[in-house]
C-alpha cells in the first residue's frame, strides 16, 4: 500500500505513524494549553502525554492499514516540526462513502491560513484518491475560528447535536457540518 505524502506551499502532509510519534508529542506539548479546550484529554485517559501520543500514532497507522482512517501530520518545509494535524477518521464505505474530519493547528501559526491549506490538501486526497463522497466535520458552537475554516472549505451546516462529545470533562454541544464530493 502506497503511503501518501502531500506537499503544500508551507509543509508536507505525512501519515501519523509510530515512526513519527515524537513529532506529535512535541506538538501536543507545545500546544497543550491552546488545544485543551477543544480536544478530549487523551493523556488523562491513557497515562502520560508521551504514552498517549505513542498509542495515537500506532492506532493511526493501524487505521490507515485497515482503511478506517487517514491521519496526517503537517511537517514544516525545511524542519521536522509538526505545525498541524488533519485527521480523517471513521471511514465508512458502501453505501455511505464518508468520514469525519478533525484538525488542529499550532498556536504560532493560527490565523495565517495554514490550517485551510493543510485541510484542503487532505480533503482533495480523500475525495480524489480515496474516493469518498462525504466528509463530516463538527465544531463547538463558540469555536468561531473553526466555523470560519469550515465555511471557507465549503462545508455546510447540517444540524446541531446536544451533549455530543466529551471535551475537557464536559459533554459539549456540536454544530454538524458536511462537505459533499460533487465529482463522485
Amino acid at each position: 500500500m502506497n503511503t501518501p505524502e502531500i506537499a503544500t506551499p508551507r509543509c508536507t502532509l505525512r501519515l501519523l505513524s509510530p515512526h513519527n510519534a515524537a513529532l506529535l508529542h512535541a506538538y501536543k506539548t507545545r500546544n497543550q494549553d491552546h488545544l485543551s479546550p477543544w480536544e478530549p484529554s487523551t493523556a488523562q485517559q491513557n497515562g502520560s502525554l508521551a504514552e498517549a501520543c505513542d498509542l495515537a500514532a500506532h492506532r493511526a497507522w493501524q487505521g490507515f492499514m485497515n482503511g478506517t482512517s487517514v491521519q496526517f501530520i503537517a511537517i514544516e518545509h525545511g524542519s521536522q516540526r509538526m505545525l498541524a494535524g488533519c485527521n480523517f477518521t471513521n471511514i465508512v464505505r458502501d453505501p455511505l462513502q464518508a468520514c469525519h474530519l478533525g484538525y488542529s493547528v499550532d498556536l504560532q501559526h493560527q490565523g495565517r491560513g495554514l490550517m485551510r491549506e493543510v485541510a484542503q490538501a487532505g480533503i482533495d486526497y480523500m475525495f480524489h484518491t480515496v474516493g469518498l463522497h462525504r466528509i463530516m466535520a463538527n465544531h463547538m458552537p463558540d469555536n468561531i475560528r473553526s466555523e470560519r475554516l469550515l465555511r471557507a472549505l465549503g462545508f455546510e451546516r447540517e444540524g446541531y447535536a446536544r451533549a455530543y462529545l466529551k471535551i475537557a470533562g464536559n459533554w459539549e454541544d456540536m454544530v454538524l457540518n458536511a462537505l459533499i464530493n460533487q465529482q463522485v
